[in-house]
């Protein structure tokens, strides 16, 4: 009898959400931040959850990241609630922004019942200016939570800038015979470039693990997901990965000697490969999602970097934008990749069309290469030849209307 592999043992959860995983509920309202569009939410979890986070690589941190790295810092990385709003980033706006940050954590905290370390904050939208903090308020004081399939997307919905879409996600796995659901959602349409970026992603899980140990399989995973995806090569202020494990699956605790550690693990990177590639295929302006995939490469992080850079290049976007097989692009994005390599024996395909074998130009058809690159979903190939290592990235076409919704983001 063959054993399953951990991939083969997710399963899909069609209509899941965030509030899939027992234990979680939403509100949402519309606050005033954003006119009259829903802009205030929050997640609840009926335990403390285990929590961890992985944040933007930028110098400039906004005042949401630095409470939210605060309140998991205590309590054993113990959290029962999320805020967040859109809208104003309440990036780079000194004490005032901190205080601000403090302010809708502990009103939070205060609207629940809870401790002020039990509540993490983030924030998207508009850097440099301060929150209206009488909305947040009232807003906060508006909240209802809920466990409807309404609840979910209205908080969705509320964590939005410019996307065009809603975001989300939802698996299981049987561990310790236990059914655990693992649910997520994200925002993040521009402003995406490895290592994440104007990106939110919130994911909530039943599974009983402790912090310690989600933060190690979340950082393993988020280096093959959210850091492979690229929109513009601006990276934001305000990027956070959070998840919350409440443990009322009641599966053993889970550790990397757990027999089932590799299933957890491979329930997070599905998770957040799904809100990856949706956030690279809604982004600003885009018409294609594009998946670069690297073999043969030293090692997995050089051939990850090496399909960064494809994804990356603007030439390449624009070329995919344009429908033009212009293999010589991806060739130069390679080149200026520094990754280890054989210039005499690198092959590129764009989907199932061939067009460099060991370095050598091969015919393909222009006619066939047009209609394969007017589809949505563009896959891009390479092998290195040159070692094991194996890496995906995804990102989107650049098309003029990136330009337009760009140069009047403020109003």
């Amino acid at each position: 009898m063959q054993t399953l592999s951990a991939v083969d043992k997710i399963k899909t959860i069609e209509n899941g959400s965030i509030l899939t995983p027992l234990g979680f509920q939403t509100g949402a309202v519309a606050a005033g931040i954003r006119y009259t569009k829903l802009d205030l939410g929050v997640i609840f979890s009926e335990k403390p959850a285990s929590s961890a986070a992985v944040y933007t690589t930028n110098l400039f941190q906004a005042a949401p990241i630095k409470v939210t790295k605060e309140s998991i810092s205590v309590e054993g990385g113990k959290l029962q609630a999320v805020v967040v709003n859109s809208g104003c980033a309440n990036a780079c706006t000194g004490k005032q922004g901190y205080e601000d940050a403090i302010n809708m954590r502990n009103l939070t905290a205060k609207k629940y019942g809870l401790k002020e370390t039990q509540v993490a904050v983030a924030s998207t939208g508009v850097i440099g200016e301060c929150l209206p903090m009488d909305k947040v308020e009232a807003g906060i004081e508006a909240l209802s939570l809920g466990n409807s399939k309404n609840d979910a997307e209205n908080f969705q919905t509320a964590i939005l800038t410019t996307d065009l879409v809603m975001k989300s996600s939802c698996y299981s796995a049987e561990i310790d015979g236990k059914t655990v659901y693992m649910g997520g959602t994200s925002k993040g349409s521009g402003m995406i470039h490895p290592n994440m970026a104007t990106m939110l992603a919130f994911l909530t899980t039943d599974a009983n693990i402790s912090s310690e140990n989600l933060s190690l399989a979340l950082k393993q995973i988020t280096d093959k997901t959210f850091n492979q995806i690229t929109v513009d090569g601006d990276t934001s202020t305000n990027d956070m990965v959070l998840v919350m494990a409440n443990g009322m699956a009641e599966n053993n605790p889970l550790s990397s000697e757990h027999p089932d550690w590799e299933i957890f693990v491979e329930l997070l990177r599905v998770s957040c490969e799904s809100l990856a590639k949706q956030i690279a295929k809604d982004g600003e302006g885009a018409t294609k999602l594009v998946e670069v995939e690297v073999k043969g490469a030293v090692n997995d992080s050089e051939a990850r970097w090496v399909a960064k850079q494809i994804i990356g290049s603007s030439l390449v976007k624009t070329a995919v934008y344009g429908a033009d097989a212009n293999w010589g692009r991806i060739i130069g994005a390679i080149g200026q990749s520094k990754a280890a390599l054989d210039p005499e024996n690198v092959d590129v395909a764009i989907g199932p069309i061939k067009m460099l074998e060991k370095s050598e130009p091969l015919k393909f058809s222009e006619e066939e290469a047009l209609a394969y690159l007017k589809q949505d979903f563009i896959q891009i190939f390479v092998d290195l030849h040159y070692g094991e290592g194996y890496g995906k990235a995804w990102g989107c076409d650049l098309s003029y209307d990136y330009v337009k919704i760009n140069a009047s983001y403020r109003s």
